[in-house]
């Protein structure tokens, strides 16, 4: 009895298999169970003898069930045992009363050498049951046994009726058919047509079901490479773009600088510059701006008092220049036209007249009374001094 993996379990199966194997004793079952799973395996491993072992322990202990011989028939019809193959497919037929079979049941008939049963298995009424993919599967049969007959050309034609042959989309039968009908081509002579077919049966074939890379490369005398591709491209290169499995590159924004580095340099700015007082704001600001406005105001209140002094100790000396003129006619008369004179050019120099500061806020010429006296009287001393508001 073959080993089983400690893995295995009966689990594995479908569900439909499983309760078929409930007609089973519990402990029986698990180990028919098992002994499929082994097998399934072995399949998968390319090692169909090992895989027929494991069923032929299953069929031993359970022989009436049909899906028990039907794995049994499929796994010795791929390890080439043709003749256990059709007994166990003729047994699970009966059981289930299933023709999916049926195809696989000819072509035990075309490896056991017997072609024309193969043929009669084609034209049998229960063929005409099986759905569009056995019908398929049963032509391709068909123009194999009449290779084996020596029909090439019925070979040929036989497969060329599918309308199937010319269906450009890939099928679950398009890598089989084409490569059966790029087969039947070479039998027939035309080898130029049997390698464009077979260059579309290896165009199909993506899981290597036939033999089509290697009869081509015969053909072409071409060198076919297997590369395979690289299916875990994902452990390398993640959905976020991360590279060799390792957690995702940060993303660099390169228009900002960094941080800290900003805040440096603005601190030695900072530091070069005069130090604001603390506290400083904004109201004082505008208080300091109305500080100054008023001491300008003050200034300027203090000049227009200093000219209305002048402007009375003028007119006081007027007075009394007055009460001389009374004293002495002659004289006065003289000194008055003398008097009246010197007015009249000291009214037009710029340095007796009195100029009121029209920028300085707050003064204006209203302000100011006029005076037209003789205030140069004394023409050996210099002119008074007056102050001039600033501009």
């Amino acid at each position: 009895m073959p080993e089983i993996a400690p893995d295995i379990t009966a689990d594995e199966l479908d569900k439909e298999v499983l309760e078929e194997l409930r007609s089973l004793p519990s402990d029986l079952a698990n180990l028919v169970g098992r002994h499929l799973v082994a097998a399934e395996r072995a399949l998968e491993d390319e090692d169909p003898e090992r895989a027929h072992e494991h069923t032929k322990v299953a069929r031993r202990f359970a022989a009436r069930i049909g899906v028990v011989r039907e794995a049994a028939g499929i796994v010795a019809y791929r390890a080439g045992h043709f003749s256990e193959a059709l007994s166990d497919l003729r047994a699970a037929r009966r059981l289930t009363g299933s023709d999916a079979y049926l195809p696989v049941m000819a072509d035990c008939e075309r490896g056991m050498g017997r072609p024309e049963r193969a043929i009669d298995l084609v034209r049998s009424p229960e063929a005409e049951r099986l759905d569009r993919a056995g019908r398929i599967e049963l032509t391709i049969v068909e123009s194999g046994a009449r290779r084996d007959l020596g029909q090439h050309d019925a070979a040929v034609i036989t497969l060329q009726r599918l309308p199937e042959l010319r269906d450009p989309q890939p099928r679950p039968w398009s890598a089989r058919l084409a490569f059966a009908y790029a087969d039947a081509l070479i039998d027939a002579g035309q080898t130029e047509a049997a390698t464009e077919w077979f260059a579309r049966a290896m165009a199909f074939d993506e899981d290597g079901e036939t033999d089509a890379a290697e009869r081509y490369a015969e053909l072409t005398g071409s060198v076919i490479e297997d590369v395979e591709e690289d299916t875990d491209y994902e452990d390398d290169f993640d959905d976020a773009g991360t590279a060799d499995g390792g957690e995702s590159a940060p993303i660099v924004d390169e228009e900002p600088e960094d941080d800290d580095a900003s805040l440096a340099e603005a601190d030695d700015l900072l530091e070069e510059e005069e130090p604001v007082p603390a506290g400083a704001t904004d109201g004082e600001d505008v208080a300091d701006r109305a500080a100054a406005t008023d001491v300008a105001s003050d200034e300027a209140a203090g000049l227009a008092d200093e000219v209305t002094e002048a402007a009375e100790t003028r007119e006081a000396d007027s007075a009394d220049e007055s009460d001389k003129t009374d004293d002495s006619a002659d004289s006065d008369s003289s000194d008055g036209e003398d008097g009246a004179d010197d007015s009249a050019a000291q009214q037009g120099s710029p340095a007796g007249a009195v100029v009121a500061p029209t920028e300085t806020p707050g003064i204006t010429p209203a302000f100011i009374e006029p005076n037209f006296g003789d205030v140069l009287d004394e023409k050996d001393g210099p002119a008074p001094k007056r102050p001039k508001a600033d501009d």
